[in-house]
């Protein structure tokens, strides 16, 4: 067992991950009450989630690199700061633009709390047993803060839904002070260098492709402004990896995804999170639009989606450590892809008993294929390399979760037929096969990537990124 001290300083990053990992999920149950009090469109409210999504996702890397140049204490706390003041400014937004901006504040505080939190947990337990198991209880936090988004947020939205960020100031000032008495400070022996192009180029690829996807049910997918943000969105991405590859210390380490269970572990967890943040938006409108529930009693119709990730993520971290993760990955995939197929058929009229059973898969799916996902990107690689590729894991996780609001949010959007009340429950079915499909690729991905090919391919990404690794040294 651990020790009171590394308890402390593990409770404390963990603290910080939960806040952002609610804020994450908390705001969809808030959806149709921001929409009523600010006059919000279909796509004004996927911009309240995917604004902070984006941001987190393009910024966590630079975050993490900032935190090992300066020092990790000092930008966590930073970090923490401006998280806890945008939180307040979040809940005083006079208007949805306003509100949007400084969603964005909150990520920018955000992208500086997850990476730098994981390099102290990583430099707090040295033991590499001790470290993986840390690194599995993350990982369940983590998702157990997607979770139970929701259900908070049932809580507090019925007396006023602004109450959902100022939740988190409390909570953030604390965490602050915390830090400033336990939690060392420390940096890199030799930080790496910063990669302005590299950043900016990632920013252009994660914003155009998602302003193209949610305003293109609207202004048509057809439309010279989609059809430029996509051919942007692609520009970028060749541009982001031919940069990439010939840079000496790259922002994205593209040499990472020679091995294959760095590349399904990334891409099952965009796959897992693109399933539940869409899940999620839709569901939340399902709820209180079409069934008219009320907000506490929407969020508590997740709980048991929320209960099934507490449960059995802990348990699949035990899973991985014992047989490996391809088993878990399949069971995983399975509950997703099922949980997906029982929602196919939802009307306005589908039973709660069905609904709660449809849940509880989804749950037990993503908490399943979940905890996997770290242990798997770092898995065989140099531990020189176990950061980044950690980090990238996050970053996959937010680039999950902002596609799944924005595509399963515009495929389910434009199909609606009249008022959202009438509407959604038929044209939610699109995303609930989408979901299904999620589930079969992470099946399908966790199978291929796992066996001994696979290690064989994340041996020799190791030996060519340590055979680098001295020419970057003396660059």
């Amino acid at each position: 067992m651990w020790d009171r001290r590394r308890t402390l300083i593990f409770a404390i990053c963990c603290l910080s991950l939960f806040v952002v990992g609610l804020d994450n999920t908390i705001v969809n149950i808030a959806l149709p009450a921001i929409r009523t009090d600010l006059g919000a469109s279909p796509s004004g409210l996927q911009w309240t989630i995917d604004a902070y999504t984006i941001v987190l996702a393009s910024l966590l890397m630079l975050g993490g690199s900032t935190g090992d140049r300066l020092g990790r204490r000092r930008v966590f706390q930073t970090g923490l700061a401006l998280f806890t003041v945008s939180s307040l400014l979040c809940g005083l937004a006079p208007g949805l633009g306003w509100l949007v901006v400084f969603r964005i504040l909150q990520a920018l505080g955000g992208s500086m709390l997850n990476p730098v939190a994981m390099s102290i947990v990583t430099n707090t337990f040295t033991d590499p047993r001790e470290r993986a198991r840390a690194i599995g209880f993350w990982g369940a936090v983590f998702g157990i803060s997607m979770a139970l988004g929701p259900v908070i947020g049932g809580l507090l939205v019925p007396w006023n839904w602004r109450a959902i960020f100022w939740i988190n100031v409390p909570i953030g000032i604390a965490a602050m002070l915390l830090a400033q008495k336990y939690v060392p400070d420390s940096r890199a022996p030799r930080a790496r260098r910063l990669d302005p192009v590299g950043q900016v180029l990632v920013i252009v690829v994660l914003a155009s492709l998602t302003y193209a996807i949610i305003e293109g049910p609207g202004a048509g997918w057809t439309s010279a402004r989609i059809v430029t943000l996509f051919a942007v969105t692609v520009a970028a991405l060749v541009a982001l990896i031919g940069y990439e590859r010939r840079r000496v210390e790259p922002l994205v380490e593209v040499g990472l995804f020679r091995s294959a269970p760095f590349t399904g572990a990334t891409t099952i967890a965009v796959l897992c999170f693109c399933a539940m943040g869409g899940l999620l938006f839709v569901n939340t409108l399902y709820l209180q639009e079409a069934r008219g529930l009320s907000t506490l009693q929407a969020g508590l119709c997740t709980l048991p989606l929320a209960l099934a990730i507490i449960v059995v993520g802990p348990i699949s971290g035990r899973l991985v450590s014992t047989i490996g993760p391809r088993v878990p990955l399949a069971l995983g995939g399975l509950a997703l892809a099922l949980g997906g197929l029982a929602l196919s058929g939802l009307t306005r009229h589908t039973p709660i008993v069905a609904l709660l059973g449809a849940y509880l898969l989804v749950g037990v799916g993503f908490g399943i294929a979940n905890a996997p996902i770290t242990n798997t990107a770092v898995s065989g690689l140099p531990r020189s390399q176990a950061g980044v590729a950690a980090a990238f894991a996050s970053t996959s996780r937010q680039v999950g979760q902002t596609l799944g609001v924005a595509i399963i949010g515009a495929a389910v959007t434009s199909h609606v037929r009249g008022t959202l009340a009438d509407g959604l429950p038929a044209a939610s079915h699109i995303g609930w096969w989408i979901t299904f499909g999620c589930g079969l690729a992470i099946i399908a991905i966790g199978v291929l990537t796992t066996g001994p090919w696979a290690r064989g391919t994340s041996h020799r990404a190791a030996v060519q990124l340590q055979t680098a690794e001295p020419a970057a040294v003396g660059t």
